[in-house]
């Protein structure tokens, strides 16, 4: 008898779950919150890996695909001081294996990969009940519910479903980072363009700095990195935009101009997002018929290697189903066991990292990795 594979939300790590398992023949649904795919904006720039997205898309048969919509020169990575002084400048010669993609173009081609249906739109979770044996019972916000044989939280840093196996939450990692957008740059904006370069921006000081990265038709899309604690963020009125934008070019007063830019000349309103981390190793005991994936079983800051993780996950995982299709605690088994010491290693390098950008050594220990790697 097939089992009913219930995954909850329609992230990369969950659709890419699907697809595998589409692949091979097995069905599965996706219940996401999200009214439809255009419900919210889907994020910026992607590095995807050679060694993990890059496996994944392979193996789900959307290499090219992916191909098609790579970023040419978003390789390109750029160092800078907090006066605009160029402390490095990598060109994409494209060799990196870390080509670019927006995160939007990655779903958009995982979606169109299903079979029609398979994404259950406007589904957001209340509630899971255990029916034992491995089944649980999900419960919706419009009043419907579903049997699952087998549930798979992709559902995100706030899982629903992670406290079925988990009591662990997650911390604030003591950095927000602020969001920004600047359109039309290279005319409207030609001085911080050519501070940005045209890949990733990285200008730092000890505790603060601007993460930027060139998109398609001319964007820039912005992060104000601050460590502050998070009363700071909470207190500004992200509301009142010009308010919110005096306060956070406040915190960047005697940076270089084309850099406080990225806030002050902002096409949008200024979003925060706080960082927050699941503990780093963080793992369950096996129980029967429900697992996670992605950030919902490993949050960790970002450092380039979430996307692709929750990508991996949802590969590895489809596979093992696919490999033993009636024996699900055996495939659950097989992918946790691969899972848990990758997300561990991961979510290490992830704070190690944010360590690095915004410490005491910056911008110049960033520059020195940067040279020991011989490319980002």
């Amino acid at each position: 008898m097939t089992p009913h594979i219930a995954i909850v939300g329609a992230g990369l790590g969950g659709l890419l779950l699907a697809r595998i398992l589409h692949v091979h023949g097995i069905v599965a649904v996706i219940y996401e919150a999200d009214s439809s795919p255009m419900a919210r904006t889907q994020g910026g720039q992607l590095d995807i890996h050679a060694h993990d997205g890059q496996v994944a898309l392979a193996a789900a048969g959307l290499a090219q695909e992916f191909r098609a919509i790579i970023h040419p020169g978003g390789e390109a990575t750029r160092v800078l001081d907090r006066h605009g002084a160029v402390l490095l400048d990598l060109p994409d010669n494209g060799s990196g294996g870390r080509p670019e993609v927006l995160r939007g173009d990655l779903r958009r081609i995982l979606l169109e990969s299903l079979p029609a249906g398979t994404v259950q739109w406007g589904k957001k979770l209340v509630g899971v009940v255990a029916l034992g044996r491995g089944r649980h019972e999900l419960h919706f916000t419009d009043g419907s519910r579903t049997t699952a044989d087998l549930l798979v939280g992709a559902d995100g840093a706030w899982s629903k479903v992670r406290p079925l196996l988990s009591n662990a939450t997650p911390r604030y990692v003591g950095t927000t980072f602020v969001e920004t957008y600047l359109h039309d740059v290279d005319t409207r904006h030609p001085a911080t363009a050519a501070a940005a370069g045209g890949g990733v921006l990285f200008a730092l000081a000890p505790g603060q700095g601007f993460f930027a990265h060139r998109e398609a038709g001319g964007v820039l899309h912005a992060y104000a990195a601050l460590q502050r604690p998070l009363e700071w963020s909470a207190g500004i009125d992200f509301g009142n935009a010009a308010a919110a934008v005096a306060r956070l070019a406040s915190a960047f007063d005697g940076w270089a101009p084309a850099l406080t830019a990225l806030i002050v000349d902002s096409d949008t309103v200024p979003v925060p997002r706080p960082l927050y981390a699941l503990p780093t190793g963080h793992r369950w005991d096996r129980i029967p018929g429900v697992t996670l994936l992605g950030d919902a079983a490993h949050l960790a800051p970002p450092a380039g290697e979430g996307a692709n993780l929750a990508l991996l996950d949802g590969a590895e995982l489809g596979q093992a189903i696919a490999a033993h299709p009636h024996d699900i605690e055996t495939a659950l088994a097989a992918y946790e066991s691969k899972m848990f010491p990758r997300g561990a290693e991961a979510a290490r390098e992830g704070h190690e990292m944010l360590a690095l950008l915004l410490g005491a050594g910056t911008p110049h220990a960033l520059v020195d990795f940067f040279s020991r790697m011989g490319a980002p």
